[in-house]
């Protein structure tokens, strides 16, 4: 199968460039959840609420910012991408199943993930440790490793992708 596209070289460019930066930018965002996962959940999950100090005090984590503003820049990039790949079939096809797929992934984190840590995030820290919010801390920590595998996968359908598009007579043969 070749792409191609019947349109200016600068289409061409935009069409590239807005691809491989949201692939960059997914992959950065997979490094930034790998890190959470496995550095920051292991500690805060393992006996709460006395294992909930990470969240208090005067230097207390607050994930929140950061999520919001770099998933925003991410989708901003896919949109952008999506947009202009669209006059590419091979590249539009995966884009926008890809792309429904992450909406998925993202309404079950906005849904199911962001409440329950936030439920933790107020639960005041205490040197005692209570079963049901370790079963329930136990339980977010292992459907976090599906999200993050679910994310994950997804940005790395993205790379294949990545091939240069030129124009129609110098198409470039995609698997």
């Amino acid at each position: 199968m070749e792409i191609s596209l019947e349109s200016s070289p600068v289409d061409r460019e935009a069409a590239n460039m807005s691809l491989l930066i949201t692939t960059v930018a997914y992959l950065l965002l997979n490094g930034a959840q790998l890190f959470e996962t496995a550095v920051l959940v292991p500690v805060w999950t393992t006996a709460p609420p006395a294992s909930l100090h990470l969240f208090h005090g005067p230097y207390g984590l607050d994930f929140k910012a950061f999520w919001i503003v770099a998933h925003s820049l991410h989708e901003v990039t896919f949109l952008a991408a999506l947009i202009l790949n669209w006059k590419i079939p091979a590249r539009r096809k995966v884009l926008l199943v890809v792309f429904v797929a992450h909406i998925v992934v993202r309404a079950w984190t906005l849904l199911y993930f962001a409440p329950v840590i936030i439920f933790f995030q107020q639960i005041p820290a205490a040197d005692t440790v209570d079963q049901m919010l370790v079963q329930k801390a136990a339980h977010w920590r292992q459907m976090n490793l599906v999200r993050v595998a679910a994310f994950m996968v997804l940005s790395l359908v993205l790379i294949p992708l990545n091939r240069t598009v030129k124009s129609a007579g110098n198409a470039v043969p995609q698997a």
